[in-house]
């Protein structure tokens, strides 16, 4: 995605009970990684989702793993969106360790969502709301 824009950082701890029997954090736990991060972002964007309203679901998830992590350590959650379009976005992330300067540089891994608006009782594709479809458009 290469028009992706840098909307929301955040960091959280590695913790004990992400890491399989290899050592390493379990594949399945960087998804958990980019949903907190992503709720994050549509939470400080959108404000809260209402499940009985309009918002979003994912369509599609992805990650590719370059570095493993492990535990104890923290990471940084950088999450970038895409152009939108009229009722989905692509939204992807860069999972980075912090090094003990606290500098977070090498990118671990990085995956993403299309999120698609919808209005959860019909079930059905909505158009983005206009100030979000602006925040993301940068205007």
């Amino acid at each position: 995605m290469s028009d992706k824009k840098l909307v929301h950082t955040m960091r959280q701890a590695i913790r004990w009970g992400d890491m399989d029997a290899l050592g390493h954090v379990n594949n399945t736990v960087y998804f958990r990684y980019m949903e907190s991060a992503r709720i994050a972002f549509l939470e400080e964007a959108q404000g809260s989702i209402d499940p009985k309203g309009e918002g979003p679901v994912i369509v599609t998830a992805y990650c590719n793993f370059m570095k493993q992590l492990t535990y104890p350590g923290d990471i940084e959650v950088r999450t970038f969106a895409g152009t939108p379009g009229r009722s989905s976005v692509e939204i992807t992330h860069e999972m980075r360790l912090v090094d003990a300067e606290g500098n977070a540089e090498v990118v671990h891994a990085e995956g993403g969502a299309k999120v698609v608006w919808v209005n959860f009782a019909a079930e059905k594709s909505v158009p983005l709301p206009e100030e979000f479809k602006a925040l993301l458009a940068g205007g």
